[in-house]
C-alpha cells in the first residue's frame, strides 16, 4: 500500500445539464478550475453511454474490457477519485451504480456516458498530496500512484 496525506481545499457544488458526458465535463471543470486532485460524488441521471463492467478475462493483459451499452434513462450514484495525468491535465476514475426498473448494474464510466436531464456533483478538492496517474505497461491501466510528480503542493 502506498499513501499520500493531505487536506482538503476548495468544495464545489455543480450542475451538470442534459447530455454532458461524464467524466470528461467534470474533469474540464477541474482544469478550468486548477483542481488537480479530487473526490467527486455523483447523483442524478444517465441517458446513454457505456459502462465497464469487468475485464473478459482476468488472467490476459492488458485486459479486454466488457461494456454494457445503457438501455434507457437510469438512476446514477457513483463516486470518484481525480488525479493527474502524466501530463498533468486531471483524470477522473469514477465508479457508479446504475437503476431501472429495479435492476441495477455498476461499473466504470470511464468510456464516457451522457446525463439525463440533470446530474449533480459534489467535487472536494485534495491538496498538498503527491499522487499522479501513471500508465501501467503491463495492463494498459493508468494507476493512481503516491509520490509521483503531481506539483499539487
Amino acid at each position: 500500500m502506498k499513501a499520500s496525506e493531505g487536506r482538503i481545499g476548495r468544495v464545489f457544488v455543480i450542475r451538470l445539464e442534459d447530455g454532458d458526458v461524464v467524466p470528461h465535463c467534470i474533469e474540464r471543470f477541474a482544469e478550468q478550475h486548477g483542481v488537480s486532485v479530487g473526490h467527486v460524488i455523483l447523483v442524478g441521471g444517465i441517458g446513454s453511454g457505456d459502462v465497464v463492467v469487468g475485464p473478459r478475462c482476468s488472467e490476459e493483459m492488458p485486459p479486454e474490457p466488457m461494456l454494457l451499452p445503457i438501455d434507457g434513462v437510469h438512476e446514477v450514484v457513483g463516486v470518484g477519485v481525480l488525479a493527474p495525468g502524466e501530463d498533468g491535465k486531471p483524470i477522473l476514475h469514477i465508479h457508479a451504480a446504475l437503476g431501472r426498473a429495479g435492476q441495477t448494474m455498476s461499473g466504470c464510466l470511464r468510456q464516457g456516458v451522457t446525463t439525463w436531464l440533470v446530474g449533480e456533483v459534489i467535487l472536494y478538492e485534495i491538496l498538498g498530496v503527491d499522487v499522479a496517474r501513471v500508465k501501467d505497461e503491463q495492463s494498459g491501466f493508468v494507476l493512481l500512484e503516491a509520490g509521483g510528480n503531481s506539483g499539487n503542493r
